[in-house]
């Protein structure tokens, strides 16, 4: 059952499980990597028969593949489909940023250029269920950011095919390559490319900890978007709130994986009792119900403060994935707000809605990585450039300031680059 405790009982840190409890798997990720690296689609085809189950033939998902898949989906979740992504880019393309010039001095002109990241990467997690979601999440703002080659890599099922929606999500999101390849195998093709699998230069997604890993030991060659840590609500409800709907979200987190962390700040003791109860009523119904009950015993929590003004104190200080505010003028405390991945107003607006439908991204920073970092957005899938221009009047006037400054960083070669092309030196 989850525990309740009253405010100072626990530390503010200790509220999320934010250790990651997996054994090392750094020296495995690195093998897998060089594997790959060295032995390309060959390496691909027996990590998939040995992980996967799956003896593929080939490796790349086919345009017949694809139509078929699309065919197998049944049309009222294609119609789901196609408004979530109409919302998700209507969202992202308001995220677009302009290239500048700046010309307010004579014979200088300045600008920088905003151009999209040729060729991105996107993980799509398989397994113990399948995320359409994070299709049209990921592909979306690289599609609008004007990304070239946008690529899917996701794991096969034993029949040696990707699960259809994920392959109906990719059509409707206009992602240009799909491969059958997951785990660390994944990103390890995608950074180093192979005979199938190309090479990329920025890879987003969520993953296991192997894909985390392997993001990880692969940044630098590629640009990653983050390391994604377990999924994690933090729930600020008054004691007005309705104790079902809390419980309800709450589990809506629990239910993916078991160390995912599911807590409710609240400044009623008789709301923290009513939720505890709805918890364990709902939590039996759930089809994952062993994987929300290990993640709300192990993990949830629930603070009672002594205001709802405290409970902002303490959301801002975890700076969590997810944050809800379940009261009545939520408005009036969004300036409050300072640390969050992505919040959610008021009483009728649960996180579900933003991990499939309403348009904000659900690719969002965890472990309180959000006091520094943003939800996946069009920024993410575009670069700047910077460009400089003087005439020789222009770099006359200032030649002798920017060798100055050179030789006092012991540059002489520097200041020289500035002073040759002095009119008097001519």
């Amino acid at each position: 059952m989850i525990k309740i405790y009253s405010y100072g009982a626990v530390a503010n840190d200790e509220i999320f499980a934010r250790s990651n409890p997996t054994a090392d798997v750094s020296g495995i990720v690195a093998d897998i990597i060089e594997n790959v690296k060295n032995n390309g689609d060959k390496a691909l085809k027996e990590y998939s028969e040995r992980f996967d189950g799956a003896k593929l033939t080939s490796i790349e998902v086919s345009e017949e593949e694809i139509t078929e898949a699309f065919e197998l989906v049944d049309d009222n979740f294609i119609r789901i489909l196609k408004e979530a992504a109409e919302n998700i880019r209507a969202f992202h393309s308001a995220q677009k940023r302009n290239s500048f010039i700046i010309n307010e001095k004579e014979g200088v002109v300045l600008g920088q250029k905003v151009v999209p990241i040729e060729k991105v990467g996107l993980y799509v997690p398989g397994g113990t269920a399948a995320y359409p979601s994070t299709v049209l999440m990921d592909s979306i703002p690289a599609s609008i950011a004007g990304c070239k080659e946008i690529c899917i890599c996701t794991p096969p099922g034993k029949d040696g095919k990707v699960n259809p929606v994920i392959l109906a999500a990719a059509r409707i999101a206009g992602v240009t390559k799909i491969f059958k390849v997951g785990g660390a195998q994944a990103v390890a093709a995608l950074a180093y490319g192979t005979e199938t699998v190309t090479k990329v230069d920025k890879i987003v997604g969520p993953g296991n900890a192997f894909v985390a890993e392997a993001k990880r030991q692969v940044f630098g060659l590629v640009n990653i978007d983050m390391i994604a840590g377990p999924s994690e609500i933090l729930v600020v409800a008054d004691g007005k709130s309705n104790p079902d709907f809390v419980a309800a979200d709450l589990l809506s987190q629990a239910e993916h994986d078991k160390n995912a962390s599911a807590v409710l700040v609240c400044d009623s003791m008789e709301l923290a009792q009513a939720v505890a109860e709805s918890i364990e009523e709902q939590l039996e119904k759930l089809n994952r119900k062993d994987i929300a009950r290990a993640s709300i015993d192990n993990n949830g929590k629930i603070i009672v403060a002594d205001c709802i003004e405290k409970a902002i104190d303490i959301a801002n200080e975890i700076a969590p994935e997810h944050l809800e505010l379940c009261l009545d003028n939520p408005f009036d405390y969004l300036d409050s707000i300072k640390h969050a991945g992505s919040i959610f107003m008021g009483r009728y607006c649960p996180e579900a809605l933003g991990d499939y439908f309403a348009g904000p991204n659900h690719t969002l920073p965890t472990s309180g990585t959000a006091r520094f970092s943003s939800p996946l957005s069009v920024e993410d899938f575009v670069k700047t450039m910077q460009y400089s221009y003087y005439t020789q009047n222009a770099l006359n006037k200032v030649a002798e300031d920017v060798a100055y400054f050179a030789n006092k960083e012991g540059l002489d070669a520097h200041a020289n680059s500035a002073r040759i092309r002095m009119k008097d030196n001519k």
